[in-house]
């Protein structure tokens, strides 16, 4: 990626990753829905605004706060039998981000998921800002990986639940 950033005009960024899940897909799905999510990822706590109380479907709503900025978020598609779910946010005057996530059956206890991350600019002056989330959407691959597969493990390990 080129660490040159442009002042003239809003940068676009376009980031792709691909991970293995060692789980079978039905249980892999659900945990790309924005309430879901929070099993395995620790520091994500989205605030819905709909549905309350806090469902994961299609048209859910809600807002994320990160250092300065609190972002809101749509789900335009999420459909777990197909293996789509598609986000997009907004930062107020800074960015606009569409994620589209794939998942695929591999095998009955793998499942593919593959991520795209579309970052714009408002506004040229928040390029860098842009240029930093595209530089950390490189990483996401290993990161999420690594996350739900210990989700996962953790589940393998405490055995049946009662």
């Amino acid at each position: 990626m080129d660490k040159t950033v442009s002042t003239d005009t809003p940068l676009h960024t376009r980031t792709e990753f691909s991970f293995t899940v060692d789980a079978p897909f039905d249980q892999v799905a659900p945990l790309f829905g924005a309430d879901e999510e929070r099993k395995w990822a620790p520091d994500w706590n989205p605030r819905f605004i709909y549905p309350i109380p806090a469902h994961d479907q299609r048209g859910m709503v809600f807002t994320v706060p990160k250092g300065q900025f609190t972002s809101l978020w749509v789900n335009t598609a999420f459909d777990l039998a197909a293996g789509h779910i598609h986000y997009v946010y907004w930062v107020n005057e800074t960015m606009t981000t569409l994620i589209d996530i794939h998942l695929m059956r591999i095998s009955g206890q793998k499942t593919g998921v593959s991520v795209v991350y579309e970052r714009t600019a408002l506004v040229p002056e928040a390029n860098e800002h842009v240029q930093h989330f595209a530089e950390e959407d490189a990483g996401a691959g290993k990161e999420w990986g690594d996350a739900i597969n210990s989700y996962f493990a953790k589940l393998r390990t405490a055995g049946p639940q009662k």
